[in-house]
């Protein structure tokens, strides 16, 4: 089902190109960086309404997540929210979840394209589990608003502390020491909620707040605060170690998961073979470099880039895996633009 933001009646939205992740939601309003400030003086919303919404019911419903993904979910409390992640069973990411425990239910914020595999998964898991699960994209829009507090009429996910340069709390510690080893200082700050309103009242809450703020504008600020989003920023073979989610994502005395050996294993006795790293680019090209384009230095290709865009003081910027052992102050190239790196998940 396609649910498309661009036919709601709202000043000024500019539909995004085609080579934009985000489909279906208004990519800017007219003025990108000054929509970047604004969110990053607390003000304004962004339409995050193309991302799915999955609810699971029932008696078992925290013990059905927690068992199947890498967060402490039956620690949750009401009203409590965390990022957890689906795994291969080597311990590769497929998907990532943002989670709101509610009283009577759990709702999962997911990237559009996890969806439905992630619903045709968990279906196929119930088994026993006294659990009902079910599609609410229909029902249910995601709105961002640069604020980290619970809102107060509607169900939140908020962005873990350590997005906004604060040490990880109670993610656990292992053999391999703890998990703020991986982002000792994040680059930038990102913070704020993910809201689920009812999709009928979409376009008058959206009238209602001060100013908006398109996809371009978040997505700078994510990018900026070296925050790696799953479905642009990894490949098939990335871990959680490599992007800074160990911590945001998995906690460290959870056992008994799929993937679960991947994650002690490469905690413990070894080290991540790649990382994350915050690329600043020339902006003399003026343009982006293509999704998955080669990062290359010296001549030899040492990764690749993901997620990119303008930003409102650092310029063309973006996100990318390199091998853990590539040296961050050598010039890089990257779809034939010339740029620098910055580490974000520090090679070990």
């Amino acid at each position: 089902m396609t649910i498309n933001s661009l036919a709601l009646n709202l000043t000024g939205q500019v539909r995004p190109p085609e080579s934009v992740v985000d489909q279906d939601v208004a990519w800017h309003y007219g003025d990108p960086l000054r929509e970047q400030k604004n969110l990053v003086q607390g003000i304004g919303a962004v339409d995050i309404s193309n991302r799915g919404v999955i609810k699971i019911a029932g008696k078992d419903r925290k013990a059905f997540l927690h068992s199947l993904t890498s967060q402490h979910i039956d620690r949750l409390k009401e009203k409590e929210s965390c990022n957890t992640l689906l795994l291969t069973p080597n311990g590769h990411i497929e998907h990532e979840l943002h989670v709101i425990n509610e009283k009577e239910e759990i709702l999962l914020i997911v990237e559009k394209s996890s969806l439905i595999p992630v619903l045709e998964f968990f279906k196929k898991m119930v088994f026993m589990s006294e659990v009902v699960i079910t599609d609410e994209t229909s029902n249910l829009a995601t709105v961002f608003e640069p604020i980290r507090e619970i809102h107060n009429d509607f169900p939140t996910w908020l962005t873990p502390l350590n997005y906004s340069g604060q040490p990880i709390q109670d993610a656990g510690q292992s053999a391999g020491g703890d998990p703020n080893r991986y982002v000792p200082n994040r680059p930038g700050v990102f913070q704020g909620r993910e809201i689920l309103i009812n999709r009928n009242d979409l376009e008058k809450y959206l009238k209602f707040k001060e100013s908006l703020a398109g996809t371009w504008a978040l997505e700078a600020l994510r990018i900026a605060a070296g925050v790696a989003r799953v479905v642009v920023d990894a490949d098939h073979r990335t871990i959680p170690h490599e992007i800074g989610l160990i911590g945001n994502a998995v906690h460290l005395e959870k056992g008994c998961y799929r993937g679960q050996e991947t994650i002690a294993r490469v905690h413990n006795l070894g080290k991540p073979p790649r990382k994350l790293v915050l690329i600043h680019l020339d902006g003399s090209p003026n343009r982006l470099p293509k999704e998955k384009s080669s990062i290359i230095v010296d001549g030899v290709e040492v990764g690749f880039v993901g997620s990119s865009a303008q930003h409102y003081e650092l310029g063309p910027i973006a996100l990318g895996i390199v091998k853990s052992k590539t040296e961050v102050l050598l010039n890089l190239a990257v779809d034939e633009i010339p740029g620098t790196m910055q580490e974000v998940v520090v090679g070990q």
